[in-house]
């Protein structure tokens, strides 16, 4: 007899959704708290003070040695972060980013990438004295910069490059996640040390103050503050261990040529006197 033949049926296959963890010291931990929030139909890590503190604590442990590395190196890594931007484009694009604006972060990761070893020559010089003695002023890293981002793709990379560029570590919380999480890849996939970049995602009121005030960190961006009473009550925070704090007065156009003003914001000046032979 003929055998007849079985007709399997299968199930339909569910796809894996993507769970957009925290970025901290090169690794993408949940929450300790284990708390999440959905957003866009994702779930997403939501940051607690405890997980400020860690990413506080992997920022100052890499900042030594990348504050160590030479500019040329620097701009090595973050052109190598262009690269890679450029090649999971389509990623970005997916997730709503609009194909100009990926190109334009792209573009500012290079712009920043050759100014590694060049603003020290801008920022810092010889002086003129009255006297026998060499006179020469040197940019330094700030330290560890808290910064609370953009939700934007552009807006993301115009706060994180001129400060890691100059040898500054960060941690970075921001508002729009999917995004911040997805160039978290490209970083972890790039050169980037791990701790030099950290990302939390969150909400700015519950996990922001917590970096205003932290003892270990060096300074303050609010550029992704739009409410100007949590803005001022961050100031207020970060008063408290003399921060240097950055709060732009309007909304910035990030689409502009962002000037050096980002990383000499950043830099602290050393002066050094040395006597000249005779």
């Amino acid at each position: 007899m003929p055998k007849t033949s079985k007709v399997v049926e299968t199930a339909t296959r569910l796809t894996v959704r993507k769970t957009y963890k925290l970025y901290i010291g090169g690794k993408f931990p949940r929450s300790e708290s284990g708390r999440t929030f959905v957003a866009d139909g994702d779930n997403v890590a939501l940051a607690s003070r405890k997980d400020a503190r860690d990413a506080v604590l992997a920022a100052r442990a890499a900042q030594p040695k990348w504050a160590g590395a030479t500019a040329y190196n620097r701009g090595q890594v973050l052109y190598r972060v262009a690269e890679m931007l450029e090649a999971r484009r389509a990623e970005f694009t997916a997730l709503g980013v609009p194909a100009d604006e990926v190109d334009a972060a792209v573009d500012r990761w290079v712009w920043y990438a050759g100014w590694s070893d060049k603003i020290a020559q801008v920022a810092g010089g010889a002086n003129p004295v009255a006297g026998p003695f060499f006179n020469i002023s040197a940019p330094e890293p700030t330290g560890v910069v808290a910064v609370v981002a953009p939700a934007s793709l552009l807006g993301l990379v115009s706060v994180i490059a001129p400060a890691i560029v100059t040898g500054n570590t960060t941690v970075v919380l921001t508002a729009g996640p999917q995004v911040a999480i997805t160039l978290a890849e490209v970083l972890a996939t790039s050169d980037v040390p791990g701790g030099v970049v950290n990302l939390l995602t969150g909400r700015y009121a519950e996990t922001a103050p917590w970096l205003a005030s932290h003892d270990d960190v060096n300074a303050l961006d609010l550029t992704g503050v739009d409410h100007p009473d949590l803005a001022a009550e961050l100031e207020r925070a970060a008063a408290g261990t003399l921060k240097r704090v950055i709060r732009p007065r309007t909304s910035p156009d990030f689409t502009a040529d962002p000037g050096l003003r980002p990383m000499t914001a950043l830099l602290e000046t050393k002066t050094v006197w040395h006597p000249k032979g005779y």
